[in-house]
């Protein structure tokens, strides 16, 4: 790190401790040219990628933003708010392990539609009926008929999975 008194770029670390709660650490260096002793604080930087809008215009990601669309999805819904920020925590976290420095707003809205359906099937239907834009209920019979499929398809799959385990019991 470079002195801020002499310029110099050989400095050396004294004394680290984190601060804020561990969110920091604090160092105090010392200037191996001009012996003189300053504090630096370092932080992780996590960026998360601009948001790329369907008219082609980018704007930050905003956290407010997304948990809004949720909790408006899950409105009157028996979604704890424990899962709600889990969900939101997720979701962030997925659109950092991108790496990207830009997303599309179509890869955030897939992102929120498969944790709604993971957490509330109705609140699902609700965000996928407006981020889709269902014009009419045939729309909404089909992504209905879709989910009762999914769930059909995995309760047939859990007894059967309970049905080999008793055979192999006798």
């Amino acid at each position: 790190m470079r002195c801020p008194f002499c310029s110099e770029e050989d400095t050396k670390v004294i004394d680290s401790r984190l601060v804020a709660e561990g969110e920091q650490i604090r160092r105090r260096r010392e200037c191996q040219s001009c012996t003189e002793r300053f504090t630096t604080y370092e932080t992780a930087e996590l960026l998360l990628p601009k948001i790329i809008k369907q008219n082609d215009v980018r704007q930050p990601f905003d956290e407010n933003k997304l948990r809004g669309g949720i909790l408006r999805a899950l409105e009157k819904r028996p979604v704890s708010v424990e899962q709600i920020e889990t969900a939101v925590s997720h979701i962030k976290h997925e659109l950092m392990a991108t790496g990207e420095r830009e997303v599309s707003a179509i890869r955030v809205g897939e992102a929120v539609m498969q944790h709604l359906r993971a957490l509330d099937h109705v609140a699902y239907v609700r965000f996928a009926s407006v981020y889709r834009s269902f014009q009419d209920l045939n729309e909404f019979r089909e992504e209905i008929d879709k989910l009762s499929a999914e769930d059909v398809a995995g309760l047939n799959a859990e007894s059967g999975a309970d049905q080999s385990a008793e055979a192999s019991v006798d």
